[in-house]
Parts: structure tokens; sequence; C-alpha cells
């Protein structure tokens, strides 16, 4: 459903009389704007997609009665098949008498009362609204003092309501049971592995609770320690440092092949995957101690190269850029009083002071950590200062071969701006003029951008930093990015690999994988490199066209078109600008590509993009496939 489809805006100062004043119900209005609410709609291919965000509203009031003394224990189950969803807490359950209005109206809850919730996630009395109104089914279950009563929606509005019953059930809490409206999000999917994320978070977050994911167990005993020791895709230089003071609690250390420094930060429990104030106060005090404690004059980039850390921070009523609560906003721990004024701590000073107490005496007291700090940070000063050199050659090259080449044809939103499509700014990565030409001829100019490989780029597993700079494709691509500094700076959101599918295909997807992998891992661990899939065949006859990703998906077509004839699509650049637009609009399938916990991925680039050719060749083989002609009739 499009926002058109609901309401469609007057076309002339004459249209625009009484009439046009239109007053929305609360669920209305959340499924008229649902970007205000959720941030984009999606179809599950991406992390940050709607469908997550609508999981992760209903599981933070869980969370909140976990913090609030309440409830060890919350079980969440997804129902593939149907695409149900249902959390199941063990809390004190939402008061009975306003259970229907607790999910059903906006700027109601208790949250607003500081004395029930202190230091909660939902503060806006949203959440749970938002997944009522945007679920074609909701359902609403309170077990409370020997009590029940539940309540079932559809599109948002109320069908059923069961009235308080008896209840012999010994356990208190809440049941919330939904299916996301595909008439909102599209023909959407679930990936588990995103679901899975989000609940181990939970469990690093909240040492204590048991979190229950499709009856598999998650539990967490060292907090945060647990994340980095679980999340790092490198060996650590030297043992993981962590930090637990008060409401502040942090896990860091340095890890080889890493251009910036990254985080896992946090904001009472919520995953604040864009930063924010407090992830900037620890930035810049770790910085500030490492400096004084080294006694060396280093850049705070120089300091922070390479160093990985997962960061939370507990805070009175959090004030976030957006409803999705991705970027925190706020600068002091509480919130400020009537007057504007605010006596509570800054956020910079408070992390500042807990890191010159806690890491400044760790460094005295761990002569063998700080010895590995310190050759860590000179090595970073020895490559800043090779590359500093070549950075300027570089620049001039780059500028005649922008000039020649117009690798990158931009798009006019960025991911690193406040444009309210930020979310959707998209930078396809593909080879060739030939392809190049389709993408461009279909893209939205608006949110897709498109840079053109010429051929095979650079085999990076064996190369230094260095030579990235000296290779002009490579630099371009990094620099279209604008990830060298910081992935702060990325400037689109999704980073699609489009290459034809076909062997050379495959082997410019692995090279850049490789180059990602190589010297920006946080691009992908963050979720933001995908693989576009284009049809493999098309499946017609006079009467219709059926586009087909999969061999199974061509079988069916073929049934169900006499005479068709099949077209089986080996490069991109076959498929004409018209039929790719379809490709690469709001129906685009994209794979995520996903690190692992238990990912190697020294060994994975060593056997694919090393010198072992023998073995890969026996892989090749052994693995080898033979596909059909290119086109074929069928009677």
């Amino acid at each position: 459903m499009q926002e058109d489809d609901i309401f469609t805006p007057p076309t002339s100062p004459t249209d625009y009389n009484d009439d046009s004043i239109v007053h929305l119900e609360d669920m209305e209005h959340i499924r008229l704007r649902p970007g205000m609410y959720i941030g984009k709609l999606g179809d599950g291919s991406s992390h940050d997609d709607g469908i997550y965000v609508l999981i992760k509203e209903v599981i933070d009031n869980s969370i909140d009665e976990f913090t609030s003394g309440f409830g060890k224990k919350i079980e969440v189950k997804i129902n593939f098949a149907e695409r149900k969803v249902s959390i199941r807490d063990y809390g004190r359950g939402i008061p009975l008498g306003k259970l229907v209005e607790a999910v059903s109206k906006l700027n109601t809850g208790a949250k607003y009362d500081s004395k029930v919730f202190q230091k909660s996630v939902g503060l806006n009395g949203v959440g749970t609204k938002a997944v009522n109104a945007l679920s074609s089914y909701f359902a609403v279950q309170s077990f409370r003092e020997g009590k029940t009563r539940r309540a079932e929606f559809a599109d948002g509005q109320l069908v059923a309501d069961s009235g308080i019953q008896p209840d012999r059930s010994p356990d208190s809490g809440t049941l919330v049971e939904f299916i996301p409206d595909a008439k909102l999000f599209g023909n959407y999917h679930f990936i588990s592995e995103y679901v899975e994320r989000r609940i181990w978070n939970y469990a690093y977050l909240n040492r204590g609770l048991t979190m229950y994911y499709n009856e598999r167990r998650y539990y967490s005993k060292n907090g945060l320690l647990d994340l980095l020791e679980q999340n790092l895709q490198s060996e650590p230089l030297y043992p993981i440092i962590h930090i637990k003071e008060g409401d502040f609690e942090a896990a860091f250390t340095h890890i080889n092949g890493q251009a910036n420094d990254y985080y896992y930060s946090f904001v009472n429990g919520q995953h604040t995957t864009e930063g924010g104030t407090h992830q900037s106060a620890f930035r810049e005090a770790y910085a500030r101690v490492v400096k004084d404690f080294i006694k060396k004059d280093y850049a705070p980039e120089v300091i922070r190269q390479g160093l990985v850390c997962a960061l939370c921070v507990r805070i009175q009523e959090p004030v976030f850029e957006a409803q999705t609560k991705t970027k925190l906003g706020s600068t002091h721990l509480e919130p400020n009083k009537a007057d504007g004024s605010n006596d509570s701590p800054l956020l910079k000073t408070y992390v500042l002071d807990i890191l010159k107490r806690n890491l400044d005496n760790y460094l005295h007291i761990h002569a063998d950590t700080a010895e590995a700090l310190l050759n860590k940070i000179n090595a970073n000063e020895k490559e800043r200062k090779e590359i500093a050199g070549i950075k300027k050659v570089a620049r001039e090259a780059n500028k005649k071969a922008s000039l020649n080449n117009r690798k990158l044809r931009d798009c006019h939103v960025h991911y690193n701006t406040n444009h309210s499509r930020r979310l959707e700014s998209t930078i396809f990565i593909t080879e060739g003029d030939s392809a190049s030409g389709s993408i461009t001829k279909s893209r939205d100019v608006e949110t897709q951008a498109v840079f053109s490989l010429r051929g095979k780029p650079q085999n990076t597993f064996k190369i230094d930093k260095v030579d990235v700079y000296k290779n002009v494709e490579l630099n371009l691509l990094h620099n279209a990015l604008d990830i060298d500094e910081s992935l702060d700076n990325l400037r689109y959101n999704n980073v699609v690999i489009a290459t034809d599918a076909d062997v050379d295909g495959m082997h410019i997807r692995l090279l850049l994988l490789t180059f990602f992998l190589r010297f920006y891992p946080e691009l992908i661990s963050s979720g933001h490199v995908y693989i576009l899939q284009t049809p493999l065949f098309r499946v017609r006859n006079k009467q219709k066209t059926t586009y087909c990703y999969t061999e199974e998906e061509r079988v069916a077509a073929i049934a169900s078109t006499p005479g068709a004839e099949i077209t089986r699509f080996k490069g991109l650049g076959e498929i004409s600008p018209d039929e790719f637009k379809g490709f690469i609009d709001k129906d685009m399938r994209l794979d995520p590509v996903i690190l692992h916990k238990d990912f190697d991925i020294k060994s994975v680039l060593n056997f694919y993009m090393g010198d072992n050719s023998l073995e890969r060749r026996d892989f090749i083989m052994q693995n080898l496939r033979i596909e059909d002609d290119e086109s074929i009739v069928v009677a």
C-alpha cells in the first residue's frame, strides 16, 4: 500500500478547502506515515527493515519489565511459514482495565511515569501501537493477579475483546502476537540471523535475563565482554579490557586489518547503530586518556585505528533523534528540568572521569597490554605517514580518472545526511559499461548511485593499505563510499554488488568482498553490503511474461505458460533498461552479506583468494554445474 492509496493531496489551490482538512485516528496516521515510527518498511533483506523494528518494539517493553525487577525470562517465536511472531514475557502484565488503550491509543502508557520505569528504552507510548497499526493481525493478552484479558486487532482496528476473565496460570506477564501487514511490507521474509543477533544483544546487555528464540536458550554471564569475544573477526592484540562502573560499561581491544574504530553501542539496551553523544564521548575520552598515558602527541584517529569496542550507558529519559532510536541526542545523564536547566553530569564528562580512573590504572598495572597497545599505535602512525604522501598523489590521479572515466554516477540523497530518504540511499557496483548503462537508465536518481568497474579489480588479499591508494580504481571506490576516515561518513546505506550471473561475475563479486573484508570489515559487519539478485530466466508467451530467479520458479512458470519462450540472462547488459527498472525498485531482491560469529575471514579468504590454485581447481571440478542453453522454446 502506498501513501497515495490512503490520501491524495489537493492538486490545485482551488481544491484546498474545508474538505482538505483531514483528521486521522492514531492507527490511521501510523499506517499513512510508517516511516515516522519504524524508519523504512523494507522486505526483510536489511537488518534495519521495519519488520525487525516491530519485533524490537515489543521486546523492548519486556526488557523494561526485566530492568524494573520483574520477569527473568522472555520467549520469542517466529513461524516462518505464517510469518507470525509471538513474544511472551513474565513481568507484571499490562493492567487489564487499560489493555486495549495501551496498544491502540498514542500517548498512552506507563513510560511517562518515571517512578514506574527507570531508564527504560520506550518513552513515548508509541512502540506497541505502531506494531498493532502495521500488522494485519495483532493480539495482546495480559496475565495478572489471577486474571487475564485478550484483545485482537486487524489493521489496527479492534475485532475481539475477551474482557477480564479468571486465569489459573501461575505466571503473570504479557503475550503479544502479530503478523506484519503484507499490504505495507510487500512480499517480506524474516532472516533468522538478524533476529538472533538482536536476541544475543538483549542477553549481553541484561545479565541475569534468559532469552529463548524458537526454543533455543540465550544467556550471557559476562555482558559486553561476551559480546566482543563472540563478534571479533580477528585475534585481539591484547586481552579485552572490560570496565563497568555505575551506569557505564565498555569492553574493548585492538585488532589488525581495520582502517577505523568500530563500535557496538547501546543506550538503555537499545542498539544505537548510528552512535550518538555517548559514542562520541567515549571516542574523545579514550583518545585523551591513552594519549596522556603514552605521553606522545598522536592524532586521535591514530590512537583509535583498529579499536573495537562494545559500549553501553544507561540514562534517564534518553532523547533519540528518531522514533527508531538508532542515534542518541542526549547530552546529560538526566533530562532537563522544567525551566530548561540541568545540573546532572554531562555525558562526556561522566565517561571521561570513568576512563581516567579505570583505563589509566589498568594500563599501569598490566604492562604487557600497555606495550601491545603502544606497538599498535606506533604501527598506525607509521602507516599514516606512509600513506600521507601517496594520498596526495592518489587525489590528483583520482581527479583525472574521475574526469575521464566518470565511474561514479551519483544520486542526490546520501546516508550521512538528515534527509528523510537517507535509509534508501544505495550504490550499485557494476562491471562494465553495458551493465552500468542499464542500471543508470533505470535507477531512481534521488537515492540510487552507480559505480562502474573497469573489468576485474585487483585481488587485495595480500596487498597493504598503501597499495590500495596506488590503485586508481580501488581508491576511487572507497572515496565514493567516503569510509576512509570513519564509517560515520558512509554516503550510502546500501552497498550493492551487481555483477553478472556467470563465472566472471562471481569472480568480481569475490574480489570486491575480499577488498571490503580486508580493509573495511565493519562495512559488512554493520549490515551495509548486499548482492543484487536479478532474474536468471524470462519465461513468456504473447499473453504474459514471468521473470524467474530460481530453477524452481522457472519450472513453475513454464508449467503455467503454454508455448513459452525461455531466455537465460547471463549478463546484466542483456536486460533492457525498461525491464531492469522493475528489478531495482521497491521490490528489489537483495541478499545480505552476513558475517556469522564463527566465520573465519582469514581462512576463507586464503582458500578462495590465496595461492592454493590446485586446491581451488579440485573444489571447482567437484562442484561444477552445467547450465541449460540460453534460449529454449517449449511447445
